[in-house]
């Protein structure tokens, strides 16, 4: 019966860097009396949005683990990307017999209050990670509305400006009437490989014909 203790850290983690992880997690076992850890899994610069499945050092925990195994990990978040990923392992771990181990929780393996808060708390941090989400897709709708670049290929017609320390989007106006002449081919029914051919020529550029395709109809973002 061995025990592992398993840690993951993103490029941008601090507070929970792996050296925290780490001591936690070997003076936690020593504190309770059991067996030194036989094994650490550590996935660095991994997202918390993978499952630990498809973590490559998770993956490879998952498929050493026998019945009577132990696992400790600093929390569920560093183990689990959301409720249902928490749930679905933590039931495969009752049937093949592996204890689950979360320093801020105890055993949650068992039947008792730590399985039931588990599972809330899983669920918590799947809400929160939506937020999360949500509110930088927010942030970026915002920006965008407002003409501000916010990262990614800069849209053929438009040319990337700073003012105060921020970016924006300004029109290229050379690029904007060639836009203008895609517009007019295409309402004439030329197909974007026709037109791509044409305006790649005439104007010295290099747009394929899903370029083309892009910016048709396009005035402003």
């Amino acid at each position: 019966m061995a025990i592992y203790g398993y840690c993951r850290v993103s490029t941008i983690d601090q507070d929970n860097s792996l050296e925290i992880q780490r001591e936690r997690i070997e003076g936690e076992t020593k504190a309770k009396g059991l067996n030194k850890v036989d094994k650490f899994f550590i996935d660095r610069g991994v997202s918390g949005g993978k499952p630990i499945s498809d973590r490559p050092k998770g993956k490879e925990l998952l498929g050493i683990l026998k019945e009577g195994d132990s696992v400790i990990a600093l929390k569920l978040d560093r183990m689990f990307r959301s409720a249902g990923d928490a749930v679905q392992q933590l039931e495969e771990f009752k049937k093949r017999k592996i204890k689950l181990f979360l320093l801020d929780m105890g055993e949650v393996t068992g039947n008792g209050i730590a399985a039931m808060v588990f599972t809330i708390l899983s669920a918590v941090a799947q809400f929160e990670r939506e937020r999360i989400a949500e509110r930088i897709a927010e942030s970026k709708a915002l920006a965008k509305s407002q003409g501000r670049y916010t990262g990614g290929v800069v849209p053929f017609g438009y040319d990337v400006i700073e003012n105060e320390g921020k970016k924006f989007l300004q029109e290229n106006p050379e690029q904007i009437k060639i836009i203008t002449e895609i517009n007019k081919l295409r309402e004439d029914g030329f197909s974007y490989k026709k037109i791509a051919k044409a305006v790649n020529k005439d104007y010295g550029i290099n747009l394929s014909h899903m370029g083309i395709k892009r910016v048709i109809g396009r005035v402003k973002l």
